[in-house]
């Protein structure tokens, strides 16, 4: 098989951790982990000691795991790392697409979006809308943002919340902004195979939006998602043939929530479950993992990444 083209279309990167949600603090600490909403968890990898989840690091394991280039989202529980990622921007341009996040928190964001994709050149905004449920994402502000978007041709990379609670309000911005780029992520918040019949929550309302031109499907935390099963994680590759049938392989992109998934598994295991399926054909298995993200983001100047054995092979 030729050379697979393999690029995450989710990730996330910060110098440090230091936040509050709902009043809890989010904190660096060191071996890796964070104080994390009252609880100690192991937010990376063991061997980042400092608790910095930087642009350097993340190029090693892509490298190493041959992943050509990455999509860097943002999330209100790592706080606001948009000072970093524009220095990461201008320094990565041919491996890294970076959102900017304004505070949706808080009323005039308006502004601070404008700032963010004027002035500091950032190419989309990311809104973590599953922590936004008491706002609506059809409010005269979002609005006015998400029309300056599609007018400047940004992109804009949401998470909605589980099932269909959000899905008429996104709708109802992309029929307004049709020409919006919108990419959906962690593959619509998947019901894992545990979930019981009657808790559906609906989560191919939110796959089906993709039937819309311009938006996208990412996958990002599938890993987590069905975490209960472990690699090669059976549930989730059904889960991606699920949604490739309500709206085709060409509009689904492989994420990987790097990190925070790679505390459980290898990062090359985050993508190599698809690689290895019986279950996908491999025309599908290229458009997932890296030839729709590189349409859909434009990415052009990949590098050659040789395949370097480990030395226990």
């Amino acid at each position: 098989m030729e050379e697979l083209i393999i690029i995450d279309a989710h990730s996330h990167l910060w110098l440090r951790q230091d936040t509050t949600w709902n009043g809890q603090a989010i904190r660096s600490l060191k071996n890796g982990r964070s104080l994390f909403l009252g609880e100690e968890v192991q937010m990376l990898s063991p061997f980042m000691i400092d608790g910095r989840n930087t642009a350097e690091v993340f190029l090693s394991c892509m490298d190493y795991a041959q992943v050509h280039a990455a999509v860097v989202v943002q999330e209100f529980i790592d706080g606001q790392q948009n000072g970093y990622l524009k220095t990461v921007s201008r320094e990565h341009p041919d491996r890294f697409f970076c959102y900017a996040m304004a505070d949706y928190l808080r009323p005039g964001f308006y502004e601070e979006a404008l700032r963010l994709l004027a002035v500091d050149g950032f190419r989309g905004l990311a809104i973590p809308a599953h922590r936004l449920l008491g706002q609506s994402l059809c409010s005269d502000e979002m609005m006015k943002m998400f029309r300056l978007m599609e007018a400047n041709d940004k992109m804009l990379s949401i998470t909605l919340a589980d099932g269909d609670e959000q899905v008429g309000q996104l709708r109802e911005v992309i029929e307004e902004c049709p020409r919006l780029k919108v990419a959906i992520g962690h593959l619509g918040m998947a019901s894992p195979p545990t979930t019981p019949p009657w808790q559906n929550r609906s989560w191919q309302e939110q796959i089906k939006l993709a039937r819309h031109r311009n938006v996208m499907i990412e996958s990002g935390g599938i890993t987590w998602l069905y975490n209960s099963e472990f690699y090669p994680f059976p549930s989730a590759i059904r889960a991606i043939r699920e949604a490739a049938a309500l709206v085709g392989f060409d509009k689904l992109m492989w994420g990987s929530d790097y990190p925070r998934t790679i505390t459980a598994i290898t990062y090359r295991m985050s993508y190599d479950f698809v690689v290895k399926s019986q279950e996908l054909r491999e025309d599908e298995k290229r458009l997932f993992l890296g030839e729709n993200a590189r349409r859909f983001y434009g990415f052009t100047q990949l590098p050659v990444l040789p395949y370097i054995k480990n030395m226990s092979e």
